[in-house]
């Protein structure tokens, strides 16, 4: 038998040991009744035991000690509280069900946490319809799932969340992209963020001696743990992951100052829902000339002056620096760049081309073979020597297999094979090995948890009707991995789930564990700003099937439209939450950006929903990637300075001697294609076509002009 096996059958018969008890036993008692203790002598029982209860309290199962006055070992008595392990009832109402019904059906397969998302919503819906039957929903489609991405990513996400939770420290080689290098991290991982698609790890960097954010698809190899010991750290209690998810591009880093951008009353309202929680607006003063009526005045703390700059050009003249100096210097010699390298003489090739793959970012970009910092480091080797941790999943999985058992055989019912791989997402091999598990798990005495039998035959499983103990006859407590799976879904989904409200739900949720997960496990920073208010209206009308008002910016064009539209479902992308919409005035699909809807009502008119219009035809497409279907492409030079970034996020065509990339932009309007060059802040430039190239430098001289105006006034 495996040695993950072998613990397995040891901890779930020493939990229902314990709670078979009802009563405090000594540590004698559990080596005499416990499957697994009792072959050991009394050195090794020591080690596994309190391995057991180490790795127990690390699923959040929490073993309740009483010791003597004498403080003798030997005389401690063991317990474990019925509520310490079974999940409070949670009542949820129909609508609040649907919600979470409709998010495993929209995550399913895509998530990086879907299986145990899976088991946790059949714990919490426990007694319920099975979650897993939910109806097709079409009223939400989802581009971004918070998928790991391939398998290496998803081996490194799985055992950078095995030592968060078992508090140990992990080597690993990084690329660090401003400094163009690979080099060896041992660090303390504190916390999970998804963000903008990407997985990040915040912990304690040994060689920074700070708290550092890495982004997991930089690391390069295997993830090693650091030592042996079964714990290496123990989190800051005064660590607080919200505050990295609540920081704007610029913000990433040491905070240098606070900015102060002039913004056009035509913008202030977006840049207030979008970006307000990154600082705040406020009236101009008379001393800040050139303010017209309704301009308001933003401030934002800043620790890269680039990045700034960046977005400041990206709003074109609907936004001016005023302070500080550093700021508007460098804007200005942004401005400079810009011009210069749209004028008459383009970027130009200055040494020999060379192919794409020759470069040493290409090269430090690709997986690296990373030097090991201690052999056999990688084993997940426990301070029982030589026992593998178990992954929480499987665990969770096996608690969860037991409670569907105990309840058919109470019932007197069989199940079907097929139906319990369907609904745990496990194999015929995987579900006949777990039911070998339980068939062994006892609490002492010979008197076994359950015993279920496979009839070959007719592919069921018959459970014995009288199981031996109650102990898993109601659902278990959510373990970190699966508390922190769901309301990563509810938090990835937000308010955009027309059939029900998924905040109560998570109300409710983190009521019953009596913590948030997010603050001990994964935080998902949901893009685009706040919504809220416009998603629940424009929900309401695509249940009733009612026509939408919409007043909406439309950035490409700088002016704001009246549309009168369908609206099919809600999907989300790179930048934030669209509508999905049929326009009948335009005789198409259309998306609209929420956080671009500057009003919205619903109409008392109704529409038939047409069978032709699939509202989640984009999911795959430029929701996803961020790039549209076009018929126009534009070659775009990036300075050496970039080029890393760029060979990150897009499509290199060629490489130049100097160390700066040619990439390719397919555009569909070049006003789009004139702010992403913008946001660039003269470290690209058009090279074709003509049209675009010009475009780029009628927009620097609108922003030339725009700021000789403000300084005449």
């Amino acid at each position: 038998m495996a040695k993950d096996t072998e613990k397995l059958i040891r901890q779930l018969s020493l939990i229902s040991y314990l709670m078979a008890e009802r009563r405090p036993v000594t540590a004698l008692e559990i080596r005499r009744d416990v499957e697994g203790y009792s072959g050991m002598n009394e050195d090794a029982f020591a080690r596994r035991f309190y391995a057991d209860r180490s790795e127990l309290e690390s699923l959040r199962i929490q073993l309740t000690v009483d010791r003597p006055a004498d403080g003798a070992a030997e005389q401690e008595n063991y317990s474990l509280r019925p509520e310490n392990f079974h999940l409070p009832p949670i009542a949820f109402t129909t609508k609040e069900l649907a919600a979470l019904q409709t998010a495993l059906s929209l995550l399913d397969g895509e998530f990086a946490y879907a299986e145990p998302l899976r088991l946790a919503l059949q714990q919490i819906t426990w007694g319920r319809p099975s979650p897993l039957r939910a109806p097709e929903q079409r009223s939400v489609a989802l581009g971004i799932t918070a998928s790991a991405g391939g398998h290496e990513l998803s081996a490194r996400l799985a055992k950078v969340e095995t030592a968060i939770f078992r508090n140990k420290t992990i080597v690993f080689e990084y690329y660090t992209m401003e400094r163009d290098d690979v080099g060896t991290r041992r660090v303390d991982p504190y916390h999970l963020l998804f963000q903008g698609g990407q997985f990040y790890l915040l912990g304690y960097s040994h060689e920074r001696e700070a708290i550092r954010v890495f982004r997991l698809s930089r690391i390069r190899g295997k993830v090693s743990y650091a030592t042996k010991a079964e714990h290496d750290f123990r989190r800051p209690v005064d660590f607080d992951p919200r505050g990295y998810a609540n920081r704007a591009d610029w913000q990433l880093g040491e905070e240098r100052g606070v900015a102060e951008i002039l913004i056009s009353g035509r913008i202030a309202w977006q840049i207030e829902r979008h970006f307000g929680r990154y600082g705040e607006l406020r009236d101009p003063t008379e001393a800040e000339l050139g303010a017209d009526e309704g301009d308001r005045v933003f401030q934002t703390a800043y620790s890269n002056v680039r990045g700034v700059v960046s977005w400041v050009l990206g709003l074109g003249v609907h936004a001016r620096l005023l302070g500080p100096e550093e700021l508007t210097q460098e804007y200005e010699r942004r401005l400079e760049l810009l011009e210069e390298r749209h004028g008459e003489s383009p970027p130009s090739v200055s040494r020999r081309r060379r192919p794409a793959s020759a470069s040493k970012a290409a090269a430090a970009a690709a997986p690296a073979r990373s030097r090991s910092p201690r052999r056999g480091a990688d084993a997940e080797v426990a301070s029982s020597r030589g026992e593998a941790a178990i992954r929480p999943e499987r665990f969770a999985r096996l608690v969860t297999l037991a409670s569907i058992l105990i309840q058919a055989g109470r019932k007197g019912e069989r199940v079907s094979m097929d139906d319990v791989c369907e609904r745990l997402q496990i194999s015929e091999e995987e579900l006949r090995e777990d039911v070998n598990v339980l068939n062994v798990v006892n609490f002492g005495g010979g008197s076994y948890v359950l015993y279920a039998e496979i009839c070959e035959a007719e592919r069921e499983i018959e459970v014995d009707p009288e199981p031996y103990s109650d102990n898993f006859d109601r659902p278990a407590r959510l373990l970190p991995v699966e508390a922190k799976a769901l309301v990563a879904a509810i938090d990835l989904i937000g308010e955009h789930i027309p059939e029900g409200s998924l905040a109560s739900a998570r109300e409710k949720i983190v009521a019953a564990l009596g913590e948030d997960p997010m603050e001990q496990g994964l935080q998902v920073a949901s893009p685009g700003g706040d919504d809220a208010e416009v998603a629940r209206l424009v929900s309401r009308a695509i249940v009733a099937h009612h026509l939408i008002e919409l007043e909406y910016y439309k950035e490409n064009e700088d002016e704001l439209s009246l549309r009168t539209v369908e609206p099919y479902a809600l999907t989300n992308g790179r930048e934030g939450w669209y509508v999905a919409c049929f326009d009948p005035e335009r005789d198409g699909v259309r998306h609209f950006r929420l956080d671009r809807i500057k009003h919205a009502s619903v109409t008392e008119h109704s529409f038939e929903p047409r069978p032709e219009v699939d509202p989640a035809a984009e999911v795959d497409g430029w929701l996803r990637t961020g790039e549209v279907q076009a018929s126009r492409s534009a070659r775009v030079w990036v300075s050496p300075e970039r080029a890393r970034w760029a060979r990150e996020a897009r499509r290199v065509v060629e490489e130049w001697g100097d160390g700066a990339v040619v990439v390719e932009l397919s555009f569909a309007g070049v006003d789009w294609l004139v702010r992403e060059i913008l946001k660039e802040a003269g470290d690209a430039a058009v090279l074709e076509p003509p049209d675009a190239r010009e475009a780029v430098r009628s927009a620097v001289s609108r922003l030339r002009e725009a700021g000789t105006a403000a300084a005449a006034a």
